[in-house]
């Protein structure tokens, strides 16, 4: 199985790993901004399996977060990546959590943006999870968004054109569809971690980056505020009430990850 990677900025810069959401590629993290490598930092970001131009998992169940975290650090080996700050959005923000917590040493920083997964809340919505499963499966890009629209709450007039743009992108840049379905399936049935508790024992400098439950509340304000409430020193950052989301702003986000890094790696 080969993942789709790219590798950019300075070499000997500070190292940065980036990863995407369920059902986005490695360019929805900071949204294309080059912030980071302008800056000198060594800017590792692949493609999930399954997703992007990285091929399906061998099996249509191994999507689980033991198989996702596994692949996290297998790039990193191959990269020759020791230590790096990890910043993953939503699937990517749980996957950058196992692996600090099974293997701090491989974790200089971590940004967990909109993460979404509550041990307590777990398995979630599981209906709708597979309706968005069969929707791309039955009927591609524009099932899926049906399926979206049909499945969740309403989303606000506000966002609504915005959210459909970036889902139609997002779906449509994935070269093998139905291994996106399969991880719908699987994804939202595997737990990253066990118990809150859990989180305390993340020693990385962290930010928690969420967002307001208007325009994105598949991903809720309060488990970032968990987040950054039980992880110790970490920071919550949040967009101003009525503004477009921070996870949304690829600039403003490479700052973040900047400014962990720098602190990351300071200390080092």
């Amino acid at each position: 199985m080969t993942l789709f990677q790219e590798r950019s900025g300075g070499p000997a810069g500070p190292p940065v790993v980036l990863l995407h959401g369920l059902t986005a590629t490695h360019r929805y993290v900071v949204m294309g901004s080059k912030a980071l490598q302008r800056a000198g930092h060594d800017v590792l970001a692949y493609d999930a399996r399954g997703h992007g131009a990285s091929d399906p998992a061998p099996s249509p169940s191994a999507y689980e977060y033991a198989d996702l975290a596994a692949d996290l650090l297998s790039v990193m080996d191959a990269a020759g990546i020791e230590r790096a700050v990890l910043a993953g959005a939503s699937m990517g923000a749980h996957t950058a959590v196992r692996v600090a917590l099974a293997h701090p040493e491989r974790v200089a920083g971590l940004v967990i943006v909109t993460p979404a997964y509550d041990p307590e809340d777990w398995p979630g919505d599981l209906v709708r999870w597979d309706a968005l499963s069969d929707g791309l499966r039955a009927g591609g890009v524009d099932g899926f968004v049906e399926a979206y629209g049909e499945s969740g709450p309403p989303t606000p007039e506000k966002w609504k054109a915005t959210l459909q743009t970036v889902l139609r992108q997002r779906l449509g840049a994935h070269e093998h569809q139905d291994a996106v379905a399969d991880a719908l399936k699987v994804v939202p049935r595997s737990r990253p971690f066990t118990s809150r508790d859990e989180l305390r024992a993340i020693a990385a400098p962290t930010v928690v980056v969420a967002d307001h439950d208007e325009p994105d509340p598949g991903h809720p304000l309060r488990v970032g505020e968990l987040y950054a409430s039980l992880i110790p020193g970490a920071r919550l950052v949040v967009e101003d009430e009525g503004s477009s989301p921070i996870a949304w702003q690829g600039g403003q986000l490479s700052k973040v990850i900047a400014g962990v890094a720098a602190e990351a790696f300071a200390t080092s």
